[in-house]
């Protein structure tokens, strides 16, 4: 099992509660992906059970998970969030990065932004640098609250060293917060 799942699997054991827990078991246990996908639609599920057959099914590969997986990625809660980028990136399906760069660059959810920065910068695709640049042009406007989305962008930036973004990496290494982590960014530039 690894780290994320077994994190995952104590998170929903706790949500479930008593009264599912013989559920959650059964959804943590089965192999059947249509069992998995049935739980995605089907009518008054809870949200943990819906979360745990969507990572389970994204991890898989199964495209079947991509739509309840991007809604997940954009939640309130950080576990979920954590737990949704992670079976995105496993996914392969080629909508993840377009869906990672729309819900990072949308300015009503910058607060939420921080899971799909980081899977896109895990995902290295054509799509990352420009919406981690365009993110990260919003975070050094003045007093911006978001440095965790900020300093998330910089080190993205940074390891997928593309030299478009050496004016604003430039620009970032100016603010105190930013600068060792910019400077680092830079030293990575080709």
């Amino acid at each position: 099992m690894d780290e994320e799942l077994r994190t995952l699997t104590l998170r929903i054991r706790r949500e479930a509660g008593e009264a599912d827990r013989a559920e959650a078991e059964e959804l943590l246990a089965t192999g059947d992906r249509d069992r998995l996908a049935a739980v995605l639609t089907a009518a008054g599920r809870p949200l943990w059970a819906r979360e745990l057959a969507a990572y389970r099914l994204g991890s898989a590969g199964d495209r079947r998970a991509f739509e309840a997986l991007v809604l997940l990625l954009n939640h309130r809660d950080p576990p979920r969030c954590a737990s949704a980028a992670a079976a995105l990136a496993r996914l392969g399906d080629p909508r993840t990065a377009r869906a990672a760069a729309a819900l990072a660059t949308n300015e009503l959810r910058v607060s939420y932004a921080l899971f799909a920065v980081r899977l896109l910068i895990a995902l290295r695709a054509p799509e990352s640098a420009p919406a981690l640049m365009t993110v990260l042009r919003r975070r050094l406007a003045p007093g911006d609250p978001h440095r965790a989305v900020a300093v998330a962008c910089v080190e993205g930036l940074g390891a997928l060293a593309d030299p478009r973004a050496r004016p604003l990496l430039t620009e970032a290494a100016a603010r105190p917060y930013l600068a060792a982590p910019a400077e680092a960014a830079l030293s990575r530039l080709p």
